[in-house]
């Protein structure tokens, strides 16, 4: 495989090792008995799913900050929006299984005196409706922000500000009791999905298969965007956005693409992410859980996708870590890790892997031409 095609040497292994997780981490959970080495634990799976979530996620920002220039403060507004569309859904599979026994209208509604079931909730009882919600409500929303924004030429701090403002606005809505959402408490109790318990270890293994598929795809339709001739405009426009602009192409159309796209992968990685953490509230919209995707980002290492997805594996690997071990200190080892990794690993670990990767190729020095057959 060629580096110009959609698939490099670095990009193939991390498709084969996603895809190796997806099959053995359900396999062991539910083949190898407990007390065997090869066993992972129910409490493990649903992590892990977790961590795949975000690489999906990191993978989203990376699109959009490493090729286009454009850095977004607000990603984890599309990431809860799919999530919520997700958690819609399987708040209406309760049915009267919830605590008051209402057959359609969720426990926190009844609680809240709800006559009837708000309108927008209407078709979230069927799940192709809401997979393709998961995909139309962020969509939509970074379609309606890019337009007005890119078209007013809104570059740098200002846009990442703005980014940043639109999911805090949606924190605070969605906070309140009467948008609909469930205010603070959010959705949770989730019992089934698609007519399988929730909590069964197959449904686990299904919804962590899911995730690895979902970020092996979205890989891939990155990557296929980003080696494409529309890539390199994107590339041209985020080192030279006002000289390009001059050549002819339009600017704001390119960015619109791929910012709409990056916020609907988003949305399916808040919409796998859900079943399997069991819950989604405003939280979710906080700004700094933004923030914390960019420096996953920048740990992996900004601009090459795979090192995207690597950082968020790592950087959540380490904080479950710390805050067992040292519950005080993550912060600061969070805000230290991206101090390190901007002073002297400005390319990431991708970047760390790779000039290390040259060194021992010139210490090992030219590899001798064959000998001519006598």
């Amino acid at each position: 495989m060629r580096g110009s095609g959609i698939l490099d040497r670095r990009g193939a292994i991390f498709i084969i090792l996603v895809l190796a997780a997806g099959v053995l981490v359900p396999a062991g959970n539910l083949l190898a008995p407990v007390g065997s080495p090869f066993h992972v634990s129910d409490y493990l799976v649903p992590l892990l799913g977790k961590y795949l979530c975000y690489a999906l996620l990191a993978v989203a920002v990376d699109l959009v900050w490493g090729y286009c220039g454009v850095l977004s403060l607000g990603h984890g507004a599309f990431f809860a929006l799919g999530g919520y569309a997700m958690g819609m859904y399987l708040m209406r599979q309760i049915g009267p299984r919830g605590v008051y026994g209402n057959p359609v209208l969720p426990d926190f509604m009844v609680f809240l005196n709800y006559k009837e079931l708000p309108w927008f909730w209407l078709g979230f009882n069927h799940f192709p409706f809401a997979a393709l919600m998961v995909l139309v409500v962020p969509g939509l929303l970074a379609f309606a922000f890019g337009w007005f924004a890119f078209r007013s030429r809104v570059t740098g701090v200002y846009l990442s500000i703005i980014t940043q403002a639109m999911t805090f606005a949606l924190m605070l809505a969605f906070f309140r009791n009467d948008m609909g959402f469930g205010g603070n408490n959010g959705l949770t109790d989730f019992k089934d999905i698609l007519g399988y318990s929730i909590t069964a270890g197959t449904t686990r293994g299904a919804l962590f298969f899911a995730s690895a598929v979902a970020l092996v795809l979205g890989y891939l339709i990155c990557r296929a965007l980003v080696v494409s001739k529309y890539g390199k405009v994107l590339v041209a426009v985020r080192d030279a956005e006002s000289r390009t602009r001059f050549l002819g192409y339009k600017v704001a159309n390119y960015k619109l693409v791929a910012w709409t796209l990056s916020a609907m992968l988003a949305g399916v990685a808040g919409a796998l992410y859900v079943p399997q953490v069991g819950i989604i509230n405003p939280g979710e919209f906080a700004p700094a859980n933004s923030i914390e995707t960019v420096i996953w980002v920048a740990v992996g290492g900004r601009g090459t996708l795979v090192g995207a997805a690597l950082g968020a594996l790592v950087v959540n690997a380490g904080k479950t870590w710390f805050t067992g071990a040292l519950p005080e200190a993550w912060l600061f080892a969070l805000g230290a890790l991206f101090v390190v990794v901007t002073l002297f690993l400005p390319r990431g670990i991708i970047g760390l892997w790779g000039d290390l990767s040259s060194r021992l190729r010139k210490s090992a020095g030219p590899v001798p031409a064959p000998k001519p057959a006598e």
